[in-house]
């Protein structure tokens, strides 16, 4: 495993479970400290931390630490106090993960407006406060920064029964594009993945049903679902200096999802 990350500081946010817990994890194999934020899941943030540590034991990265922050990203005020507790033990930042993200499942005209309300003050609003903070952060100082989101395939192909999440990715890719642009000339980039479908606790309604599973996977031209872990190497790609002329791209790790899959054969000529 490289050490690209050492003597780096990343916060990733949503780290008590699948993705997050994944991107964390690799971090801190490739020598970063960092900071867990989770909203509910107290077990699942200890569980990743536990990870973390064993994963800087095991690189031999003694130098590195971990932080653990409880705080809903919708929350302003919650953020800003993340950002001060972090910036106060560490002195520095140097990544922003923008990991957190909810979904529910609801046909759009039986849809309840505070579900909308809630999925986007997560999966955008959280990510714009996170973004605005570190940013000022990374303003502050030299070495610029970087910030990388998760996003999703949804970001492009709709999904039919998850509106607001649909529409949260749609948005988060625009986010992206437009940060990446107005920061390219400070030093500062920013950039997304778009996982396809991830085995999670998230897509626990299939990944646990075999013909659930099975269909799934018969939609996406490699044929399968991918792990955490294929993930969260794209995320340490992108935050690493081998990206270091990448910036306001989305980075879509699904398996050929988005290659219209449904045209593998010549149906349509």
């Amino acid at each position: 495993m490289q050490s690209r990350f050492k003597g780096k500081t990343v916060l990733v946010t949503g780290a008590s479970a699948g993705i997050g817990e994944a991107i964390a994890v690799r971090f801190a194999q490739e020598g970063a400290s960092v900071a867990i934020n989770y909203s509910r899941n107290d077990a699942g943030a200890e569980s990743t931390a536990g990870q973390v540590r064993d994963a800087h034991d095991a690189g031999g990265h003694s130098d590195a630490n971990v932080l653990i922050h409880k705080a809903d990203v919708s929350d302003e005020s919650a953020v800003k106090g993340m950002f001060a507790a972090l910036l106060k033990d560490w002195d520095r930042l140097d990544i922003l993960i923008n990991n957190a993200g909810i979904q529910k499942e609801a046909h759009s005209h039986q849809s309840l407006s505070e579900d909308f309300d809630r999925i986007l003050g997560v999966n955008l609003r959280g990510c714009y406060l996170c973004c605005r903070e570190a940013l000022a952060h990374f303003l502050s100082r030299p070495g610029g920064g970087v910030i990388v989101n998760n996003s999703s395939v949804h970001e492009i192909i709709p999904k039919p029964g998850y509106l607001p999440y649909s529409v949260s990715k749609g948005g988060m890719e625009n986010l992206t594009r437009t940060l990446g642009l107005e920061y390219a000339e400070r030093g500062i980039r920013v950039n997304a993945v778009g996982p396809g479908a991830i085995i999670t606790p998230i897509n626990r309604s299939w990944i646990n049903d075999p013909e659930k599973k099975r269909i799934v996977e018969s939609h996406i031209p490699m044929g399968r679902a991918g792990e955490s872990e294929e993930i969260a190497a794209v995320f340490a790609f992108l935050a690493s200096d081998e990206a270091s002329y990448i910036t306001g791209q989305t980075l879509f790790a699904c398996g050929g999802l988005t290659l219209f899959p449904e045209f593998r054969t010549t149906w349509s000529s």
